[in-house]
């Protein structure tokens, strides 16, 4: 064993950093270590667990707490082959439902289930998903690395399901039926092996739904009764951004990455507001020191009832607060470190992280039942 840990982010410090209680919004941060296990946890303010959920598979990227008190938590189908190298980072398959005991009351499964689902209060579940496109339909998508497509020369298209408390198919979008190649290319470094690589979808006030399409850099506004994109974010305003979610003004928040920046040589990543009216980013935090916060993958923000917002920068396994002007208020660095179990991931990373995909923070009344459990 070396006298030097050799993972660079796990000799540092984690747990609680920092922490203005007078400034912070007071409740309980929820979060799930992506190469745990199946563990999710429960921090309070000074980073000291207050529950935690032990569930059957890894997380298939997040879990989330609904208004009934049980925990939305998406998993890792065991036993599936990869579908190209990248596959088996972001795949899920088993979409849960489970009691704050961890017993498993729902399941629905999708093999072909990715990034994001969004499970909604009612029981229905809205996810991201995949279909294969060869021949000419792949030949169609337009940009990425030449000759980089999957296995047979496929193009991994992106579908959006959404499924009723019965696993009963409800509703359905495909990007190669409703997406134009043309306006919506790869970036010219991405592999063309997926397409457009919707890493976010979540319902709208007004019946619509906002997706976010990663390797084109655009964040959509998708019509339920025809599939068309009603509203999409003008080229530059985002850069393989994650996680955009609605306020109450209807402006969207978004974890802007900042990878493939245009017109900036030093990458940095942000969260911002955009107004859905004229498109422009009307708010916005990066760090002081721009090229401290950067995030190359994954990421999330929540705005919390007093303004404030929550930030995961995702690959750090870092989770921290800012006021609406920008002042940090609290941080804590995820302590759990550990290596994905499937071999492609591992030789694609294979340092052990305490990468999360998404933290949510949650008041205390949002929570009864963990008093009578504590």
């Amino acid at each position: 064993m070396p006298v030097v840990d050799q993972n660079s982010r796990r000799r540092r410090p984690t747990g609680l950093i920092a922490l203005d209680e007078e400034a912070a919004y007071p409740g309980y941060t929820l979060y799930a270590p992506l190469t745990g296990t199946g563990q999710v946890h429960l921090v309070d303010l000074r980073g000291r667990p207050v529950h935690r959920w032990d569930l059957p598979y890894r997380p298939g990227r997040h879990a989330r707490l609904l208004a009934d008190g049980t925990l939305a938590y998406n998993g890792v189908l065991p036993g599936e082959e990869a579908l190209f190298p990248m596959w088996h980072k972001y795949r899920g398959g088993v979409m849960l439902k489970a009691a704050p005991d961890g017993t498993v009351l729902r399941e629905h499964r999708d093999p072909l289930q990715h990034h994001d689902a969004h499970h909604l209060d009612d029981g229905r579940i809205l996810y991201t998903a995949l279909e294969p496109l060869t021949g000419e339909r792949a030949a169609a998508v337009r940009g990425g690395v030449p000759g980089s497509e999957a296995a047979g020369g496929t193009v991994w298209a992106d579908t959006i399901r959404e499924v009723g408390p019965d696993g009963e198919l409800l509703w359905s979008w495909r990007a190669a039926e409703h997406l134009d190649p043309a306006e919506f290319p790869l970036h010219e470094a991405y592999a063309r092996e997926h397409w457009p690589l919707i890493n976010s979808v979540t319902p709208l006030r007004d019946g619509t739904v906002l997706a976010s399409l990663r390797s084109v850099s655009a964040v959509v506004v998708i019509s339920r009764e025809t599939g068309e994109i009603l509203w999409r974010t003008s080229p530059g305003t985002v850069s393989q951004q994650h996680a955009p979610t609605e306020l109450a003004d209807g402006r969207l928040l978004v974890f802007d990455n900042g990878v493939f920046r245009p017109g900036h040589d030093v990458p940095y990543s942000r969260v911002v507001e955009i107004d859905r009216t004229g498109g422009d980013v009307v708010w916005e935090y990066h760090d002081p020191a721009r090229e401290f916060f950067f995030a190359p993958f994954m990421g999330s923000a929540q705005r919390l009832p007093n303004g404030n917002t929550l930030v995961t920068d995702s690959p750090s396994g870092r989770l921290f607060e800012v006021t609406k002007d920008g002042y940090l208020c609290w941080e804590y660095v995820v302590p759990h470190f550990a290596g994905y179990e499937e071999q492609e991931v591992r030789g694609l990373f294979p340092a052990e992280p305490n990468a999360v995909f998404r933290a949510y923070r949650y008041a205390a009344e949002e929570i009864p039942w963990l008093e009578a459990t504590a």
